[in-house]
């Protein structure tokens, strides 16, 4: 009994191609995770959700309009609105 014969048989390269069509499945299917999950806020995206009032309080600190202080001040407070409204809509 000749299995995996190398007189006239499929050789042992047999299994190669079941192994080769696994790693392409595999390939397409982490593609598809990376690329399809991130949806709209993928890494094509640049300059992301300037509406937000955190990106706001950014852009007006980097102009110069408001200084140090008063920047961390105000972000503290928006990070604890922002905290108290997502800890509230997940309970």
């Amino acid at each position: 009994m000749q299995t995996l014969a190398l007189d006239g048989g499929p050789g042992p390269w047999v299994l190669l191609f079941p192994l080769i069509w696994a790693a392409v499945a595999i390939g397409v299917v982490t593609f598809a995770r990376r690329t399809v999950g991130r949806g709209r806020r993928g890494p094509w995206r640049f300059g992301g959700d300037d509406t937000s009032p955190i990106a706001v309080l950014g852009h007006r600190f980097a102009t110069g309009e408001i200084d140090e202080d008063e920047y961390w001040r105000r972000l503290s407070v928006l990070k604890e609105e922002f905290g108290r409204a997502v800890k509230g809509g997940r309970a």
